[in-house]
């Protein structure tokens, strides 16, 4: 099997001496997190630790302690913390936090008045958990498809704004980044955005890119070319992979098929060669169809009891020779 292998010694150069030694790959490992299930329900404290208590203790695998959240706010409130702080702060799992900039100008605001919120109701129970700060998710390749989103100088005013929210307080040295897909930097225009993060986010699916080809088998090809492109892109800044994985059901999309037997085939590929390359990385996702039914579902665990219900497929990774 082959790997990229520029994926390896990602480089570390940040804006600052210390963005710079906390920016790097480490090889974090967790799973995105949304703020409300698929029927709209907001998740309360509980069911936020239930989930990551869950992640740490995976049949096959160990380490999945760290949780990429989308955004500060409580699901349904204005500006109250997502109940997912203390929850992190309960099963000592990290964070990557997450701030929602497509929604306008007020928006924002009350992203960063949760966000120093935060800081000042749980102290350093709280910020010793943060490994990053995402300003925003994909809000480039929204705008260029005319969906809700920013272009790049909104998007930069807002990575400012997030700045000098947390400066002066124990969140002034965490890394902050943007996450997007690698065609949107395509864009020259777009690729300003770049100067202004410590970290540049990857999100890829090949389940997705249709136009090439993408079943199961060119999934590794699919990816790596993505991931590859982003790391040039991204110059001296390091490359997290902040979404990725493989539905278990759904329809079929292009040459790919949604199935448990290439969900596999794509966790041992993608999340095996990433942990092996110790690229931080937060897996798309732990459970999606619960209080609901997701189509596609990445879910590695189907709706039910998340101490009951098995895993859709196996999460061991076997040793593999690399040539």
């Amino acid at each position: 099997m082959r790997f990229a292998s520029s994926v390896l010694g990602l480089a570390a150069t940040a804006s600052t001496a210390v963005a710079a030694a906390t920016a790097a790959n480490t090889g974090i490992k967790g799973f995105n997190y949304g703020a409300f299930f698929l029927n709209q329900a907001a998740k309360q404290q509980a069911d936020f630790e239930y989930e990551f208590n869950r992640a740490k203790n995976l049949q096959g695998t160990s380490g999945w302690t760290s949780a990429r959240l989308y955004s500060m706010i409580q699901w349904q409130t204005a500006n109250t913390v997502i109940s997912a702080i203390p929850a992190a702060i309960n099963t000592k799992t990290t964070l990557l936090l997450g701030l929602w900039v497509s929604g306008g100008d007020q928006a924002v605001t009350n992203e960063i008045a949760a966000l120093k919120a935060a800081i000042s109701q749980y102290g350093s129970a709280f910020t010793n958990l943060v490994v990053g700060i995402s300003v925003g998710s994909e809000d480039l390749y929204r705008d260029a498809s005319g969906e809700v989103g920013v272009g790049p100088q909104k998007l930069i005013d807002c990575i400012e704004k997030v700045r000098s929210a947390v400066a002066g307080t124990p969140l002034a040295g965490v890394p902050i980044g943007h996450v997007d897909t690698y065609d949107s930097f395509l864009n020259g225009t777009n690729r300003a955005v770049i100067d202004h993060i410590d970290w540049l986010g990857f999100d890829g699916y090949p389940y997705w890119e249709q136009s090439l080809p993408n079943s199961i088998d060119h999934a590794h090809e699919r990816f790596y070319d993505g991931l590859n492109k982003t790391i040039a892109l991204a110059g001296n800044k390091p490359v997290y992979v902040t979404e990725t994985g493989w539905p278990v059901s759904g329809k079929t999309v292009g040459q790919a098929v949604a199935s448990p037997a290439n969900a596999r085939i794509y966790w041992q590929d993608i999340a095996c060669s990433l942990i092996a390359r110790g690229v931080n990385l937060w897996w798309y996702d732990l459970q999606e169809s619960q209080w609901g039914q997701a189509s596609p579902d990445f879910g590695i665990f189907p709706a039910g009891d998340l101490n009951t219900v098995k895993a859709s497929y196996d999460l061991s990774c076997v040793s593999l020779i690399l040539c």
